[in-house]
């Protein structure tokens, strides 16, 4: 099983970064097909294979996933994925 552990500063207030996480979860789940929801500041998501959280709080962002065996064979294309889809919301 494979991980991915990405932690990302910025500097907006918690609600911008919770409705940039937002945008990041629509592009996610178009992408790799996978339902999420918000519990309080975390955002979880999940599909066969996957199963992760985006933790979001006043100062960052930390993404964890746990992939699968097929997908832990694609991590470094979905970890490029995931840093274009913060580079794009948190410059």
């Amino acid at each position: 099983m494979s991980h991915i552990d990405i932690q990302r500063k910025h500097s907006r207030p918690l609600k911008e970064a919770k409705a940039a996480i937002e945008r990041v979860a629509e592009h996610l789940a178009e992408k790799f097909d996978v339902e999420y929801g918000w519990e309080g500041n975390t955002l979880a998501f999940t599909r066969g294979g996957v199963d992760g959280h985006i933790a979001v709080s006043a100062r960052d962002v930390h993404v964890t996933a746990k992939l699968g065996f097929l997908l832990g064979a694609i991590k470094g294309p979905i970890e490029r994925e995931i840093h274009q889809y913060l580079d794009r919301e948190f410059g």
